[in-house]
């Protein structure tokens, strides 16, 4: 039997199939992590897949459904650790799905020892000097600013776990898009996916997705966009289709 606290919930994951544990007072998963885990290349039958900042391990569940690769997430935190490996339980996924408590940026050697074919990340948004003075939960402050680690964390650490010709896929903010292809570059992975999402076809894109190869070749293609709403609360067929498929 999975234990669920009392501020705990548990929803389902977009497409149903599988549930999660979440809290009003951590980060639940946004849309962001789920077009990830929908956009990023999986291996689909076997290979090795691993997520870092994962929170409450959305983005391993959601893959998942797609590929019987065996599945690792990292998270910093641990009440979201904690929540995420009941998840796992709860999904009876554990013989895919491993998560680990620790620092993306001194990783155990139980994951240094290995080469990943695709590593997924859905890391802070926000550099540390946006954070405000404000006195707003801890929980969400990781989650949303690089209070542990940068971009610049992220993709080293991509580098130095992703097998050669493996592929990195991140989730981001389309204003920090140059310093993710320079530090992509910096760490030789080699942009060669972009897709941008907006909230409406009249809007600007608040979401982009990126995947790129180590020491793949120079070319990146720029796929359709994906726009989210038709009006203020209907779902575009486009966007269904992709979120709920």
């Amino acid at each position: 039997m999975v234990t669920i606290h009392t501020s705990e919930r548990i929803d389902y994951l977009p497409n149903r199939s599988l549930q999660i544990i979440q809290a009003s007072d951590v980060f639940s998963f946004s849309m962001d992590a789920v077009l990830l885990a929908k956009f990023a290349y999986v291996p689909i039958q076997k290979g090795k897949i691993i997520d870092l900042c994962t929170g409450n391990g959305i983005i391993p569940f959601m893959l998942s459904t797609r590929s019987k690769a065996q599945i690792t997430g990292v998270e910093i935190q641990e009440r979201l650790y904690d929540m995420a490996v009941r998840s796992n339980e709860l999904n009876q996924l554990s013989n895919q799905i491993d998560l680990v408590l620790g620092d993306i940026k001194s990783l155990p050697q139980e994951i240094l020892s290995q080469e990943y074919d695709v590593v997924t990340c859905n890391p802070p948004y926000f550099e540390k000097k946006e954070l405000s003075d404000r006195n707003v939960n801890p929980h969400f402050q990781i989650a949303r600013h690089e209070i542990y680690c940068t971009l610049e964390d992220v993709i080293q650490t991509c580098s130095i776990i992703v097998r050669q010709k493996g592929k990195v896929a991140l989730v981001h903010r389309p204003e920090r898009l140059t310093d993710i292809f320079e530090q992509m570059r910096k760490y030789r992975i080699e942009p060669k996916r972009v897709q941008f999402v907006q909230p409406k076809a009249n809007k600007e894109a608040n979401i982009v997705l990126v995947e790129g190869i180590k020491d793949g070749k120079p070319g990146v293609k720029c796929l359709p966009t994906i726009v989210v709403y038709e009006d203020e609360k209907t779902y575009t067929k486009e966007f269904q289709a992709i979120y709920y498929g």
